[in-house]
């Protein structure tokens, strides 16, 4: 991409997050422009006088080129929002990053993805369920998709890894490094069976105000999140309520009542904001992908049609029966009938009676 360098400049200026960024290319048209548009065409499109003075200060001082090459010194690749490979969930939630680095590959299969989530002081129960829960799902053809932290994120990822799934870790540093040290032979596996991902440039640490941002993009990734152990003020619940405002299915693993990492996954749960899960078939149903290996088959040899488009603009997340579907979208008994089947196959939409259906996503 020509104008890779103008996204990585703009995203390297401090105070020009998703809705600035948007706010600037929809003032200037592009990426290059407004990287080289003066400080009172910067100010009208709506940036503070701070942020215009940083801008300038950066572009006086960056070699766009050399960060370009740093970049690919590290094996890193950089995703923007006109990239077709940024990630496809991800890019659905408000706000989605304008650049996102990552080192190792995202397949088409990883759009079939579920977060897990929990505290670094997991109990021995919290390891098993972790293990459990990871591996069931990555033998399934589930993506599993966790923070590389100490604890239950370090355990979901190796036990997909166990069972030759795939995982994708997103830290809270530059891909440059991996933060905790300890997992730097586990971060080597994930990006050769997976990918990893950060939204901060190379040369950014792992401070601690840098975790609860990227746990959006945890959330972002993947079809619903999982949280197995978490106290009351545990990152894992920031991660959850990301979930929960990006529209995306939640849950929680119930835990002892007397342990103190377990008091926000009961809470969350009690609270109707988690659906308690005890097993791998809860998530699976759920989420509509216990037939995932039929749904991407048929994902990738059945094209979206006419039918499917007249279909989905009348579907949603309240029930609909199938008599409604037929007056509303013109077509006829058979054809709704059959694109109903095949679209349920690959995943868009889930049968909730004999004949309603809902969007599965």
């Amino acid at each position: 991409m020509s104008d890779l360098r103008y996204w990585i400049g703009l995203h390297l200026v401090q105070g020009i997050g998703p809705v600035r960024f948007r706010a600037l290319i929809d003032h200037f048209g592009d990426v290059e422009t407004a990287w080289h548009a003066s400080a009172v065409s910067l100010r009208s499109a709506g940036l503070n006088q701070a942020t215009v003075e940083r801008l300038l200060y950066l572009r006086n001082r960056l070699d766009l080129q050399a960060e370009l090459d740093r970049l690919k010194q590290y094996g890193i690749r950089a995703l923007t929002w006109d990239d077709p490979g940024y990630p496809k969930l991800l890019r659905e939630i408000e706000q989605p990053p304008p650049v996102l680095y990552m080192r190792g590959k995202l397949l088409p299969q990883d759009e079939f993805a579920v977060a897990l989530v929990g505290t670094r002081n997991a109990s021995t129960y919290g390891k098993q369920i972790a293990e459990q829960l990871a591996g069931g799902l990555a033998e399934n053809g589930v993506t599993i998709v966790s923070g590389l932290a100490l604890g239950i994120d370090g355990i979901a990822h190796r036990a997909a890894l166990a069972v030759g799934g795939r995982t994708l870790a997103v830290l809270a540093c530059g891909l440059d490094d991996v933060y905790p040290a300890r997992h730097r032979q586990l971060a080597r596996e994930i990006e050769s069976s997976g990918a990893l991902f950060s939204d901060y440039a190379v040369g950014v640490k792992p401070e601690a105000r840098n975790f609860p941002p990227r746990n959006r993009i945890i959330s972002g990734l993947s079809l619903g999140t999982v949280v197995i152990e978490a106290g009351e003020r545990s990152g894992a619940l920031i991660t959850l309520r990301f979930a929960l405002e990006q529209g995306r299915d939640t849950f929680a693993v119930p835990g002892n009542v007397h342990n103190r990492t377990s008091a926000g996954t009961n809470d969350a749960i009690q609270r109707g904001e988690a659906k308690l899960v005890t097993k791998v078939q809860d998530i699976l149903e759920e989420l509509n992908l216990a037939m995932i290996v039929e749904q991407r088959e048929v994902a990738e040899i059945v094209p979206e049609n006419d039918s499917e488009a007249a279909l989905l603009a009348h579907l949603s997340r309240e029930p609909i029966h199938i008599d409604a579907l037929v007056r509303q979208s013109q077509l006829s008994t058979s054809d709704v009938s059959s694109t109903l089947v095949m679209m349920e196959l690959k995943g868009l939409i889930r049968r909730v009676d004999q004949m309603s259906y809902v969007l599965a996503r």
